[in-house]
């Protein structure tokens, strides 16, 4: 059996870079699959996998859709299964407070009893914990699997520092009463801690003595504690071993990062054996280690500072890589169903996943309405403008006298419907068929505006035309009535005349003897070839002024890179300079020189 935990950084951007959820899945070859950050709720679903998940509760600033956990159980059948990778139940978070219920349920519930070992704390504080979507526990019969993504708390915010250490704490709880109960755990996420000097970078001498370090090394059954460090116990002296790298320094460039993703174990092994000798780790973990093909940066990568583009490129994949860990001698279980925790169950997933396809559908006719407000068989979705010059003229006998209400200064109203590229009549028809139609028709404002099929997409330039207005009779038009820009009428003109602004018809010789108003404005305006070498120019110019202002670091006299601070603070916002070189050891003169400069004097206020 084969176990993978891996912080994607966003489930969405790695189903995106491998094509599918499936193909991302079955890249890993796991049989257990555990992600961390950023779950969304519409893509933990597929075919193979049994999946439970867990979500941000909370609506506090800057932690909504940030955190999250998936687990993903590669199973033959969900149902009357003997395999162990199929969990014989589930639960979302770890203190016990989380009823089972859909991950966006709003309605209140009543709570279970709080698990044994957290009665000291009180509900709210419990909600708190599990309200950031940070744990999934699935039982495999022979163990227990916490799926966990630690917090983060940075050194001065004295508030994360607090949930951080009451979330350990219950952690830790929970999982001394299993222990208690004789069963075997499993625990596997980004804890956020790199517990000693050799799974960081950049240790100083003081790194050791965080209080969270020192809490995870006394985990460790070498320092009297009841876990495992599977990895650390595979390869114990094993340097530059890390899992995460900087996101935007290029750290992995020289593999400057550090190990906080992790894999503990604890609990008795599966042999019944009882003399010395015996353990988890050594009896069923047969190999773990780091899958590096995962990783950004790739061999042959072309360095940042020999690349310009590079500099402020966004690698693909995620900041970490994944851990696996296989194991031996795993013997199968009572056939039993997946949980109801899945994600099968779940009225908010199960059938609503959405393909890029069904996201741009071919726009459906509106609700039908006719001009007086009645139904009709044409939507103004449907309906567009024709032009004077692309209508067929008819012979006059052919038409039945108009309506006078209608008419005024023998303007014609005429609506045309266009489909799939080829213009047909509407079934409103023209003053030419029926006069009792052309009662309700306004004088309105005609947009010169033309589309060729209902899934056409505008050009910029048609929100630019000029507007046509058509003068009419408007006694009869009712003050309630509204109309949509594709309830538009324009004359029925002939194919030698046009329609001024006044509603009036221009006959060829006439308009001939006027200049034509674009051709004015085209002949005072700059030609587009003019327009594109100011443009060029003036770009050049933003460039070389930019490339002078731009300071040269002191290590290698190159050109800097800029930084915003985005940190909230007293310098939040401010630009400043840093070396274009990717982070590293300051003894490799490869890397960056740590040059830091202020882009401008800080504001007085």
């Amino acid at each position: 059996m084969k176990i993978v935990t891996y912080n994607v950084n966003g489930l969405r951007p790695r189903v995106l870079q491998f094509g599918s959820l499936r193909r991302f899945l079955d890249s890993l070859d796991a049989d257990i699959i555990c992600f961390q950050q950023e779950m969304r709720a519409d893509l933990v679903q597929a075919e193979g996998y049994e999946s439970f998940f867990s979500c941000t509760r909370t609506s506090d600033k800057g932690r909504t859709g940030y955190s999250g956990v998936a687990t993903f159980c590669r199973v033959k059948s969900a149902f009357s299964s003997n395999e162990v990778a199929l969990p014989v139940s589930a639960e979302e978070g770890f203190t016990g407070v989380l009823k089972i219920l859909p991950v966006f349920g709003s309605r209140k519930t009543e709570y279970p009893s709080i698990v044994e070992g957290l009665e000291d704390f009180s509900t709210d504080e419990l909600l708190n914990i599990d309200g950031e979507g940070r744990c999934v526990v699935t039982d495999h019969d022979h163990f227990v699997l916490f799926n966990v993504y630690g917090p983060r708390a940075v050194r001065d915010d004295r508030e994360r520092i607090e949930f951080k250490l009451k979330f350990f704490n219950i952690l830790q709880k929970r999982w001394e009463s299993l222990l208690a109960q004789g069963r075997r755990i499993f625990v596997v996420g980004d804890l956020n801690i790199a517990p000693s000097a050799i799974d960081r970078c950049d240790a100083g001498p003081d790194f050791e003595k965080n209080e969270f370090r020192t809490w995870f090394r006394s985990l460790l059954v070498r320092n009297g504690g009841s876990f495992f460090d599977v990895f650390r116990e595979k390869h114990p002296e094993r340097r530059d071993a890390y899992t995460c790298w900087a996101t935007n320094s290029g750290a992995e460039e020289f593999n400057y990062g550090s190990r906080i993703d992790h894999i503990l174990c604890a609990g008795p092994c599966l042999h019944k054996e009882e003399n010395g000798g015996h353990s988890l780790v050594a009896c069923h973990v047969e190999v773990c280690d780091i899958l590096k093909q995962f990783q950004r940066w790739k061999p042959g990568n072309t360095p940042r500072h020999k690349d310009i583009k590079a500099k402020n490129a966004k690698l693909e994949g995620s900041d970490h890589v994944p851990v696996y860990m296989c194991l031996v001698e795993i013997p199968n279980i009572q056939q039993h169903n997946t949980p109801s925790l899945s994600t099968r169950y779940c009225r908010q997933v199960s059938g609503c996943q959405q393909t890029l396809v069904s996201m741009f559908p071919r726009r459906q006719p509106a609700e039908e309405i006719n001009l007086s407000g009645g139904p009709s068989s044409v939507s103004d979705e449907s309906i567009v403008v024709k032009r004077c010059s692309q209508l067929t003229k008819r012979p006059l006998d052919e038409c039945s006298p108009p309506s006078s209400n209608f008419i005024q200064k023998d303007v014609f109203s005429t609506l045309v419907n266009c489909s799939e590229g080829s213009h047909k009549e509407s079934s409103l028809e023209s003053p030419c068929s029926k006069n009792g139609r052309a009662k309700t028709s306004p004088s309105v404002v005609c947009k010169k505006r033309t589309r060729e099929s209902q899934s056409s997409q505008l050009s910029l330039k048609s929100f630019f035309q000029k507007k046509v207005a058509v003068h009419g009779d408007s006694s009869n038009f009712s003050a309630t009535e509204k109309h949509t820009e594709a309830d538009i009428s324009i004359p029925d003109c002939g194919p030698h005349e046009t329609l001024t602004e006044g509603g009036e018809h221009d006959s060829a010789e006439e308009r001939e003897s006027k200049p034509s108003a674009s051709t004015q404005e085209d002949s005072s305006q700059p030609s587009e070839k003019e327009k594109n070498n100011v443009a060029v120019v003036e770009w050049q110019r933003i460039q070389k002024l930019m490339h002078t202002s731009i300071p040269l670091c002191k290590g290698h006299n190159e050109s800097c890179v800029s930084r915003v601070v985005k940190k909230s603070g007293p310098n939040s916002g401010r630009r400043f300079y840093v070396c274009a070189r990717a982070e590293g050891p300051a003894s490799n003169p490869e890397a960056n020189c740590g040059f830091f400069k202020w882009a401008t004097a800080k504001s007085k206020k």
